[in-house]
């Protein structure tokens, strides 16, 4: 009797036990969830607060972001003019140019016929397409993708227009000169896109557009499209706006690159289809895991320290490498696979040309959603952009001074280069002339330094001064072709 009542009183407490646990993890699971939500309330307030600063500074028409983060959108944002003639705003069926951004699908394409064995990366090219240069014929596929290739870039060639039949262009290309020995170094170029096309068309008897919506896009029936013209008019696109310094307004682009480099440039697609793309991509729905993987190996070049994959571009962001591409300086998607964070930033214009904004906000964003992918020297190195660009000059050059004091050891040449260009470009020629003088005190030694400072000087009609520096960045850099070039229409301007 006495052991029955002992396993009664036992049963009690373990059934109180369990009932304290369970209350216990109830409350834990109610406070870790409550701070979940919190956490990620706060990450999309500090996103909101940051995406809408970078709009306002660089004065963007449109954008479409999104964050991926352990296969659950976290955060999606529309904003902004799709089109100011219409005062269309940007929605979710918004579809945006996503210029070169458009090759890591095309990637893609070329990895599916290589899974499918109808393609090698050891292929050379002339066994697709007919009619090459000799000097051309052992190229391989993997040079194309690599951009290690050597061919001479088509979009560079203005008596080669897109109006000509690709016979015809073919024709006039294999008259001009290889650039390197293939292999030997990276040389970003669209003729590999070109080539990467009629190889696709060749294997599949598809067009190129019929092939990537098939097996990238099947059953889509709006929202992706291909198209390089940037004047045709498609119902919920975004139009591209190129901002006009003199008149202070943004211009509708209307440009067109043609329909052979669709491969290159040529995609159009909203965010919510972006975003589906990339859940495929993760889930190996396009590719098998190991060869999707073999699309982010470093590829070797025989006389070139450069870091890229097989149509894919590397971003280290505080040492953590992501794997992704940028296009038309307006649009970015970026993988950091180690993390499970996938970041696309779609847009139609800024102000400022060349200052790499997509990449810029790719990095910040990446920083607020995971505290490992803080880089302190990428967010200074943003910081310095933004200051020059909205401060006045006294008071950004004392921040930048306070912040290398702090750090020496960070280098900025490039950075304050681009941000001289722009300023120039933006009818701010004497800040540009600061930005650059400032430049040269930094980085005494930097002959391209002291010809950026000579172009303006120039642009600002101080032609002895100009000589001046365009002599030392001759001393610096013996074999600098332009400075020869300016220095001899200096010594004809003055001897007028």
């Amino acid at each position: 009797m006495k052991n029955h009542t002992h396993m009664h009183y036992s049963l009690i407490v373990t059934m109180k036990e369990a009932f304290l646990i369970s209350v216990f993890l109830l409350i834990f699971n109610s406070c870790f969830g409550q701070k979940a939500a919190v956490n990620q309330n706060e990450i999309k307030q500090k996103i909101d607060s940051y995406i809408n600063e970078v709009i306002k500074i660089n004065e963007i028409p449109g954008v479409a972001l999104a964050v991926i983060k352990d296969g659950k959108v976290i955060y999606e944002k529309y904003s902004g003019k799709a089109s100011f003639e219409d005062n269309k705003a940007v929605d979710k069926n918004t579809a945006f140019k996503i210029f070169s951004t458009t090759k890591l699908i095309t990637n893609v394409g070329i990895f599916q016929l290589i899974e499918k064995g109808k393609l090698s990366l050891e292929d050379p090219i002339s066994k697709y397409l007919d009619n090459l240069p000799k000097e051309w014929q052992s190229i391989k596929v993997k040079n194309l993708l690599t951009h290690s290739s050597g061919l001479p870039n088509i979009v560079m060639f203005e008596d080669i227009p897109i109006t000509l039949s690709y016979n015809e262009k073919m024709a006039l290309l294999s008259k001009k000169p290889m650039e390197f020995a293939t292999g030997s170094e990276y040389n970003y170029n669209q003729t590999n896109y070109l080539f990467l096309t009629k190889i696709i068309e060749k294997i599949t008897g598809l067009s190129f557009e019929e092939y990537i919506m098939q097996n990238q896009f099947p059953g889509v029936k709006s929202g992706v499209y291909f198209s390089s013209n940037f004047g045709e008019s498609v119902p919920n696109s975004a139009f591209r706006y190129n901002y006009n310094s003199k008149t202070k307004e943004y211009v509708k682009q209307t440009s067109n690159s043609g329909a052979d480099l669709h491969s290159a440039n040529g995609l159009n697609i909203t965010l919510q289809e972006f975003i589906r793309w990339n859940e495929n991509l993760d889930k190996n729905t396009f590719l098998k895991k190991e060869t999707k993987y073999s699309m982010w190996e470093p590829f070797k070049y025989t006389n070139s320290t450069q870091n890229f994959g097989y149509g894919w571009d590397f971003y280290p962001v505080n040492k953590i490498i992501s794997y992704g591409f940028t296009g038309g300086n307006e649009t970015a998607f970026r993988k950091f696979t180690k993390n499970d964070l996938t970041i696309i930033f779609l847009s139609n214009g800024h102000k400022y040309g060349n200052l790499s904004v997509q990449s810029q906000v790719v990095n910040h964003v990446a920083g607020i959603v995971d505290k490992t992918l803080i880089d302190d020297y990428l967010l200074a190195d943003e910081k310095i952009t933004q200051d020059f660009l909205k401060l006045d000059f006294t008071k950004a050059e004392q921040n930048y001074l306070a912040l290398k004091k702090n750090h020496p050891e960070w280098k900025f040449e490039d950075r304050l280069n681009a941000i001289g260009y722009t300023l120039m470009n933006y009818e701010r020629v004497n800040d540009a002339i600061k930005v650059f003088e400032l430049n040269t005190k930094e980085n005494p030694k930097s002959g391209n330094a002291f010809d950026s400072l000579a172009e303006s000087y120039f642009n600002n009609g101080q032609i002895e001064t100009s000589k001046q520096a365009y002599q030392k960045a001759l001393e610096l850099s013996p074999e600098n072709a332009n400075a020869k070039e300016m220095l001899a229409k200096i010594d004809k301007l003055l001897a007028k």
